[in-house]
C-alpha cells in the first residue's frame, strides 16, 4: 500500500558503487537499526551502497523504497531483479518517473533519480563517497530542499572517504549510529 508506506519516516541511504568493507558495514549497521525503528530505506538499488542498504534493511524485517533510473519493467542493474521483487514482497515499493520499456539509462536519469531520491526523503544518509561521487548531487538536491543530510566519518586516507568528510566539513550531520539521524528528525 503505498499511501501507507509514505505516511511512515523516510530516510534516503545512498553513498559509493565502489564500496569498501567499512562502508558495507556502515551500511548495514545503519540500514538494519534505522528499519528496526520503523524507518523506510529509500535508495537507488544501485550497486554498493544502495542496495546493501536495502538488503539490510530488508534483513532487518524492514520496508524499502528504491527510485530507479529506468521503467519498473526495466530493473537496472538487471542483477537486482531479485532485490526488487523482495522489497515489493515485503511491502515496499518501486519508484521511477520513466515510462516502460526505458532502456539502458543515460547518465543524466541517474542524476534525476538522486533528485527523486531526495525529493521523498526526510533526510540523506550518505555512508562513503569519493569526491566526484553521484551520492553528493542526492546531497545537493536535499540541501536546496532544505532537508538534513547525514554523513558518515571516514578514514582520512581513504578516496571514498573524501567526499562524506567534505560533507561534515561543510556542515552535514557526523553520524555514527542511528540515534544520530532519528532525534534530528524527531
Amino acid at each position: 500500500d503505498f499511501a501507507e508506506l509514505i505516511t511512515k519516516p523516510l530516510v534516503a541511504i545512498v553513498g559509493s558503487r565502489k564500496v569498501s568493507p567499512y562502508g558495507q558495514a556502515v551500511t548495514t549497521k545503519l540500514a538494519a537499526a534505522l528499519a528496526r525503528a520503523g524507518v523506510v530505506i529509500v535508495s537507488g538499488l544501485a550497486l554498493g551502497v544502495d542496495s546493501i542498504a536495502h538488503r539490510a534493511a530488508l534483513e532487518a524485517g524492514g520496508q524499502c523504497l528504491a527510485v530507479l533510473p529506468t521503467s519498473p519493467d526495466r530493473i537496472y542493474p538487471a542483477s537486482h531483479n531479485q532485490l526488487a521483487k523482495q522489497i515489493v514482497a515485503q511491502g515496499g515499493a518501486l519508484v521511477s518517473e520513466r515510462p516502460p520499456n526505458n532502456e539502458t539509462p543515460q547518465k543524466w536519469q541517474f542524476i534525476a533519480r538522486n533528485r527523486i531520491i531526495a525529493a521523498i526523503s526526510q533526510g540523506v544518509v550518505i555512508t562513503e563517497a569519493a569526491v566526484r561521487s553521484g551520492s553528493l548531487h542526492t546531497a545537493n538536491f536535499a540541501l536546496e530542499q532544505g532537508l538534513d543530510v547525514f554523513a558518515v566519518p571516514g578514514n582520512i586516507t581513504s578516496s571514498t572517504s573524501e567526499g562524506t568528510n567534505n560533507l561534515i566539513k561543510t556542515g552535514a550531520t557526523p553520524v555514527t549510529n542511528a540515534t544520530d539521524v532519528l532525534e534530528p528528525l524527531g
